[in-house]
């Protein structure tokens, strides 16, 4: 698949063997068993090394799953509340918001709108500040209360560990 007429050649061993055709290259490399991959097509002449492909391409699925492994999945939750919410069912929500945050997730708190209680976002307001005050010890704000068509938005994340 290489399309130039000249390239130049590195062993599998990692020295150079210098500027040369490509069937010469693929001979060589299919004389060692191996076979010749283009590591660096834009450069003048382009650069091939004579390596295992199946191999090559065994260890970069390693690393990047060794990566994958080390990566941190965030998730946001999202607990929805009314502006008339009891008391003891504003506690129930604070506590899973608690528990949401210990586990390392985001949370998202939305306080939804019915008709005529839009004329009185104040009171959406108010539980979320009470939420907010609750819970300032374990979440760090990272979108201020704001409103979104009919609901009211508060995004709390956890606080990063010492």
């Amino acid at each position: 698949m290489i399309r130039v007429k000249e390239v130049r050649v590195i062993s599998s061993e990692g020295e150079q063997l210098g500027v040369m055709l490509v069937r010469d290259a693929i001979k060589q490399a299919e004389d060692q068993g191996l076979d010749l991959v283009e590591v660096a097509p834009t450069a003048n002449p382009p650069v091939c090394r004579i390596m295992d492909f199946g191999k090559y391409k065994y260890e970069m699925a390693k690393k990047a799953a060794e990566s994958r492994k080390h990566q941190t999945v965030i998730i946001v939750k999202e607990i929805k509340l009314r502006p008339r919410t009891d008391d003891h069912d504003v506690e129930f929500k604070t506590n899973n918001i608690k528990r949401f945050l210990a586990e390392g997730n985001k949370v998202k708190v939305t306080v939804m709108f019915r008709g005529r209680e839009m004329a009185h976002t104040s009171y959406g307001r108010a539980v979320l500040d009470r939420i907010l005050k609750d819970i300032e010890a374990e979440a760090v704000v990272e979108q201020n209360i704001r409103m979104e068509g009919k609901n009211m938005t508060l995004l709390l994340g956890p606080k990063a560990k010492a």
